[in-house]
């Protein structure tokens, strides 16, 4: 005999959820997710109406499963949010740009504003081009310092309030394995920040922080999600994929670990007489650093000056003082737009909008209404 759904007691169970263990029917499942999501939006704040939102969109599972949520949760809770895509071509043949056929697709099925920045454009490098010259063992260091600083170009072009990123529970709990592991202090003590300020202009956050990766598989898979599946080329030597596989170890022994390191995580205090780094701007393209040269940017120096490893390895700063500078190559070739100027470009866009704004939003159904109905301190504009 079937087993019934144990939340509605009416229609036959077709899955058993990950975090719960909870047999539920394809309707309630459907149900608990967006509303978790919706909880979680809500409980800490994340947006205000009238927010110019961009969802970083890969074409992967993630990614499309946080723009369809996003559009169905800003219509049906009425959050007043202008979404859009935001996608980064980091120059990789055979999947990038497979996936990124998806995420236009997913442009016209979500009808969703798209903005595409590539390596190639922002930095004179495609990652192809970047793993031809370090080779596989420290090519996602690149990609992941690009990306990010990519995204917050990106956003500065679209003059986005906020980027919400389709980061899980699951990456949130590897990623506080992988700085434990690391003694990464840091990186350690934001790391469970639901929201962050990003270059300091652009709000980041995680509205799938407490969400199951094989939650949101399932979620795609019974919408019939258009997403891209394919594994990243150079990822397989990733030190992610280490941290990877000893949570899926601990997740089977105790399906509630990855939610128990993320708490653990956020309990995680450091010490007032610890010496952290202060965050400054970046001498050479004004990005947010807390050393004289970001790390893109000396990562491009080691590119295009013959010395890749140089911000990887400690004893290539003291190599570069020796070597002459060579002639520029096709890295050297591309003059990047410094972060101030698109930071008053932004600002301009964003004193018209506000000024164009009508009257203080102040309704029941608003985000940023709080449960007594009184103007929280993230009053909005609609």
């Amino acid at each position: 005999m079937p087993r019934l759904c144990e939340l509605c007691n009416g229609s036959r169970a077709v899955l058993r959820r990950p975090k719960t263990a909870q047999r539920i029917c394809r309707e309630c499942f459907y149900h608990v997710f967006e509303t978790e999501v919706h909880n979680t939006i809500i409980d800490n704040k994340l947006f205000r109406r009238g927010d110019r939102v961009g969802i970083g969109a890969s074409g992967g599972k993630d990614s499309t499963v946080l723009a369809y949520v996003m559009k169905t949760l800003n219509e049906r809770y009425d959050y007043g949010l202008d979404l859009f895509l935001l996608s980064i071509d980091e120059g990789i043949a055979g999947y990038r740009d497979d996936s990124l056929e998806t995420v236009k697709r997913n442009k016209d099925q979500y009808s969703l504003p798209l903005l595409i920045v590539s390596y190639e454009q922002l930095y004179g490098w495609s990652m192809d081009s970047i793993v031809e010259t370090v080779g596989r063992k420290n090519n996602c260091t690149f990609c992941g310092v690009f990306r990010r600083q990519a995204l917050d170009r990106g956003a500065l072009m679209l003059d986005l309030d906020h980027i919400v990123t389709g980061h899980n529970a699951d990456d949130v709990a590897e990623t506080i394995l992988m700085n434990i592991f690391r003694g990464d202090l840091p990186r350690l003590g934001r790391c469970t920040d639901i929201a962050t300020a990003g270059d300091g202009y652009t709000v980041r956050s995680k509205p799938f922080k407490y969400a199951y990766e094989k939650e949101i598989v399932m979620y795609a898979y019974f919408k019939r999600l258009d997403y891209f599946s394919t594994e990243c080329t150079y990822s397989p030597n990733a030190y992610r994929g280490y941290a990877r596989e000893f949570l899926k170890d601990l997740e089977a022994v105790r399906p509630s670990a990855i939610l128990d390191i993320i708490h653990s995580g956020e309990a995680m205090r450091v010490a007032h007489d610890v010496q952290m780094p202060v965050a400054a701007q970046c001498e050479r393209c004004g990005y947010i650093s807390s050393n004289a040269v970001c790390k893109a940017c000396t990562l491009l120096e080691g590119l295009e000056r013959g010395v890749p490893k140089l911000g990887i390895a400690r004893s290539a700063k003291a190599d570069l003082q020796a070597l002459p500078v060579v002639a520029k190559n096709r890295g050297a070739s591309v003059q990047r737009v410094h972060f101030d100027k698109l930071w008053e470009n932004a600002k301009r866009m964003r004193e018209e909008r506000i000024a164009n704004a009508d009257s203080w939003c102040n309704k029941p159904s608003c985000v940023c209404v709080d449960q007594n109905n009184t103007e929280s301190s993230h009053a909005c504009m609609q």
